[in-house]
């Protein structure tokens, strides 16, 4: 450095210590408390210990119910309880109990074979024939309301042909038309004999009986023998409308 800069250097140096002496003194800076700041020649406090976690609450788990299953619901389900059954009320004295219906059981009903024409086949014997033409001019007497007259008829087919089960039938059925009972029932026997392997033609004989029978004034026999008609052949109506009206008529004598 020459010695005219080493002057001027001087110089500047003098006056600058010449202004930082004529400065005002300003307090010394003082770092606020709380700040965490550190001072300068000051040791902080110690730190207060940090505080204790608080507890874990520990959560049982509450025991998981075991699964139900289907099989297990049908095994305890408990059993329905049992209906409570009405007593059984007792008919009073002077009240009728109910027929049963015996018909309730019946085989189907049987073909209609009550045509006496239809039996005369090539192989029937002409005394046979005879007698059958005989009987079936009787039944038309009869359907006609003439029974002396279906009797005069009827009494010839025995004649002409004694083995012949038709007309012991049809006389027995103009016998009852008239009001004879008991001629009826004999000719009835004989016709029941002859007629043992033709279950459509004995229902015939069974309802005949029992229309025998009710006019007699034997209810319980006539309602035997209506029933015993069905029992052979569940279509004979005469037997059935018969028994019907017989049971609303007097239900006594169906017990």
């Amino acid at each position: 450095m020459k010695g005219s800069d080493w002057k001027r250097y001087s110089a500047g140096a003098a006056f600058m210590l010449t202004l930082a002496a004529c400065a005002p003194q300003r307090p010394p800076y003082r770092v606020p408390p709380g700040t965490g700041i550190p001072v300068p020649g000051r040791v902080p406090p110690p730190a207060p210990p940090p505080a204790p976690a608080p507890p874990e609450t520990v959560y049982k788990s509450l025991p998981q119910e075991p699964k139900i299953r289907e099989q297990d619901l049908k095994s305890k389900t408990p059993p329905p309880a049992p209906a409570a059954k009405e007593p059984s009320r007792q008919p009073g004295i002077n009240e009728s109990q109910p027929a049963p219906d015996a018909t309730a059981s019946l085989p189907p009903p049987l073909p209609d074979d009550s045509s006496l024409l239809a039996k005369i086949t090539p192989g029937v014997t002409p005394q046979r024939a005879a007698s059958l033409r005989l009987t079936d001019e009787g039944n038309k007497l009869l359907d006609a309301g003439e029974p002396a007259k279906a009797l005069n008829r009827l009494e010839r087919t025995i004649v002409v042909d004694a083995t012949n089960p038709y007309g012991y039938f049809y006389l027995a059925k103009a016998q009852f038309r008239l009001g004879r009972y008991t001629e009826s029932l004999n000719f009835l026997a004989v016709a029941e004999s002859r007629l043992r392997g033709e279950p459509f033609w004995l229902s015939e004989v069974h309802a005949l009986r029992g229309e025998n029978y009710r006019a007699q004034g034997q209810l319980q026999r006539a309602e035997a023998s209506y029933l015993e008609a069905l029992r052979l052949n569940s279509g004979n109506r005469s037997a059935a409308d018969a028994l019907g009206r017989m049971q609303v008529e007097t239900p006594s004598a169906s017990r």
